[in-house]
């Protein structure tokens, strides 16, 4: 294969994370089958194609843990607002609400590193680099 052209395969494989917007767990399953589709043409495709894959099921994971941590918050701030069981004191206050304004600054960062981190890849591949995304869990080696 051109190097040209294994450079722009890679970039649509880590690019394609994009199509998380279009369907439910399209960040996963468009690099996935991009990735076994080119897997065999060049090492560097398999190389980035892993990555891609890796890293998406780790941000899913990190998600979806983030996700459990707000649950207890939810529940805790529903029942501090029961002054009695006939009555509910829908209060917004800042101590009643710190919890979800922390959860909800954690998910705004893990929500824009994982877009940057996915054109920074992208762009990487489109050079011909390797490149490896920071805090991955290697699922697939």
């Amino acid at each position: 294969m051109k190097k040209n052209d294994q450079n722009t395969n890679a970039f649509l494989i880590h690019i394609s994370a994009f199509a998380g917007f279009v369907f439910p767990f399209g960040h996963i399953i468009t690099p996935l089958i991009a990735w076994q589709t080119l897997k065999d043409r060049s090492p560097f495709l398999d190389e980035q194609g892993k990555e891609a894959v890796n890293f998406n099921l780790s941000y899913t994971l990190y998600s979806f843990i983030l996700t459990l941590a707000l649950i207890p918050l939810a529940i805790g701030t529903f029942f501090t607002n029961f002054n009695n069981f006939d009555t509910f004191n829908f209060n917004l206050n800042i101590p009643n609400m710190s919890g979800f304004i922390g959860i909800g600054a954690v998910s705004g960062i893990l929500y824009v590193a994982g877009i940057a981190l996915v054109i920074i890849a992208a762009i990487k591949a489109k050079e011909g680099e390797n490149y490896n995304y920071p805090f991955t869990i290697k699922f697939i080696k």
